[in-house]
């Protein structure tokens, strides 16, 4: 009988095991009513080469203003495919604007100044150092330059609910916006482990993991931040993954269990009557 009220004992543990609450699924967890939370610290978009910019020169004189600005003759890059989704506006009404390509040594033809080197600036930078030259070559005394970023895209792949590569047109876009734009997680996806690759200057790539579940971990990353050309992946969980098998999750299912329990009592009490 004592037995018998072990194997039950022990059948009913496993039983409990399998159909606990997991604790991977809840964002933020170490997040009490009322905590304040703050990034260690903000991360700009910057200039890269290969970039696309929109700059754009004002004055009070239209004529003189027309010797800065490229002809509007191209659409913006995020409406040639229909696989990206735009976040922001574009600085013209009708949608069209023209870039200057950052060259692969970081620099921008303008026209009148020349060469221009303008990598690693954020648009505040390149805002202020146009407007500088601008006024210290004797061209325009009272400029007001706008600079947009017209390809800071970034990829979400893997277990979200739509994947895809999404163009914004801001700064201080985090990881958090691109979850969102992305419609968020599904269930299968791994919370703990979301995988950011970032493209360096020399062409290399630098792997960040971030687990959502923790809001200090987040908050501290160097990923929280995004920048141009980060691709987020969010890796399906253990469950998903037992999917791709040919049992599948079958050994975690409550009726496997029960059914393992029976069987083992079975065996059990057969052994004891034979053992009399």
């Amino acid at each position: 009988m004592k037995k018998r009220l072990l194997l039950a004992s022990i059948v009913a543990t496993m039983l409990a095991s399998s159909c606990s609450t997991p604790r991977d699924i809840t964002y933020f967890q170490d997040l009490d009513n009322g905590a304040v939370v703050r990034a260690q610290r903000e991360l700009e978009i910057r200039v890269k080469p290969e970039d696309k910019l929109t700059i754009m020169v004002s004055t009070q004189d239209p004529s003189l203003s027309a010797l800065f600005n490229l002809v509007q003759v191209q659409n913006r890059l995020t409406n040639t495919t229909t696989s990206t989704k735009t976040v922001g506006t574009s600085t013209s009404s009708d949608g069209r604007v023209s870039f200057y390509t950052v060259d692969s040594q970081g620099d921008i033809m303008f026209p009148v100044l020349g060469k221009l080197h303008v990598a690693g600036m954020n648009r505040e930078e390149l805002v202020n150092y146009i407007a500088g030259e601008l006024v210290s070559h004797d061209l325009v005394k009272d400029p007001i330059v706008t600079v947009e970023f017209a390809n800071t895209g970034i990829s979400v792949i893997g277990q979200v609910k739509m994947p895809g590569r999404y163009e914004f047109n801001k700064d201080h876009v985090t990881i958090i916006d691109a979850i969102a734009m992305a419609g968020d997680l599904d269930i299968n996806g791994m919370r703990e482990n979301v995988m950011v690759m970032r493209q360096l200057p020399d062409g290399s790539s630098e792997v960040h993991r971030v687990n959502l579940t923790d809001a200090a971990q987040v908050l501290n990353s160097p990923a929280y931040y995004l920048q141009q050309n980060d691709v987020i992946y969010v890796e399906p969980n253990d469950k998903e993954k037992r999917n791709t098998t040919p049992n599948g999750n079958t050994p975690y299912t409550p009726s496997f269990w029960v059914s393992l329990g029976s069987f083992a009592i079975t065996i059990a009490t057969l052994v004891i009557t034979l053992s009399k």
